[in-house]
């Protein structure tokens, strides 16, 4: 690869992705960078070749990389990027932030993002994936983010320029965010903090979460709760079809939908990228066999398969 630009934070090469993924798995990055703060970023992203590839990266909560590693600069943004600033009924969040983290902010200054609480990963991802549950979604409260893009400009945009639609939004190839602002609704902090424990509650008893998992596998089917919308169909899950098909607990290597939650992938242990993948792609090809329902990765892949 073309030499990098020097840094004031962490530039590393050849670095494994495995340990830096809720699934533990997957191959190295060409290199990794961790900048030091906003400037290091943008000084980063101007001076380093359009040729190169970047692929900005949050915690890996919602994750496959696969084992062959990724042929790009991956940037993880750290400490830097993760201030949680709460006024009136406006937070601003650091991409880095972690999803949790801001709802608790939030709700100690009387502001509900509790939808938030069990949502795994950082804002970053929780804003490209316009990420949601409770019937409540990040389109919903999002007023603008921090963008630098790929020539290191940093730029605003508006609910308008991402598009938010179902688990996705439209940012800038090769756009690192670095911070969103949302406003939400006011709220007692206390009854706040009780929703969120019942939240937690619920979630715990319905999903793995002290297994090795990315959150949901797929995404519900189009029509059925895709849209976020308040008139939308709520009576079909991912889960329910999966079920259907006689897949709960469906195993391939060290790769495992949950007995748990089905629509849950686990790494039951040992598994690699490519059974996680693989056991994916045989999940959807069952289900539209079962029920004419070819259902989406919501689980991001991305990466090179091993040459091996």
């Amino acid at each position: 690869m073309t030499d990098l630009p020097s840094v004031r934070g962490r530039l590393t090469p050849n670095r494994d992705l495995a340990d830096l993924t809720w699934l533990r798995v997957g191959g190295p990055a060409d290199f990794l960078f961790q900048p030091a703060d906003l400037l290091d970023l943008q000084d980063f992203l101007r001076a380093l070749p359009l040729g190169v590839e970047v692929f900005p990266m949050g915690v890996g909560s919602n994750l496959i990389v696969r084992d062959g590693g990724l042929r790009a600069v991956v940037i993880r943004l750290g400490r830097g990027f993760n201030a949680i600033e709460v006024t009136g009924d406006t937070v601003i969040a650091g991409a880095a932030a972690l999803d949790a983290h801001v709802a608790k902010r939030a709700a100690e200054a009387g502001v509900d993002l509790t939808f938030l609480r069990t949502i795994p990963g950082s804002i970053g991802g929780a804003v490209r994936m316009n990420a949601g549950c409770y019937g409540s979604y990040v389109a919903n409260v999002f007023v603008s983010a921090e963008v630098v893009l790929r020539d290191g400009t940093l730029v605003t945009l508006s609910a308008q320029d991402l598009d938010f639609q179902y688990r996705q939004s439209t940012f800038p190839a090769g756009a690192v965010l670095v911070s969103a602002t949302f406003r939400a609704p006011l709220g007692e902090p206390d009854a706040l903090n009780t929703r969120m424990d019942e939240q937690l509650r619920k979630r715990d008893e319905s999903q793995p979460t002290k297994e090795r998992s990315a959150g949901s596998t797929f995404r519900n089917p189009a029509g059925f709760s895709s849209t976020g919308r308040a008139d939308d169909v709520m009576d079909l899950k991912a889960w329910k079809v999966i079920d259907d098909a006689g897949l709960r607990g469906a195993r391939l290597g060290g790769a495992q939908m949950s007995e748990k939650h089905s629509n849950f992938m686990i790494n039951a242990g040992g598994a690699t990228a490519a059974d996680l993948e693989n056991l994916g792609e045989n999940v959807r090809k069952k289900v539209y066999e079962d029920s004419g329902i070819w259902l989406e990765w919501e689980i991001m892949r991305v990466g090179e398969p091993n040459a091996s």
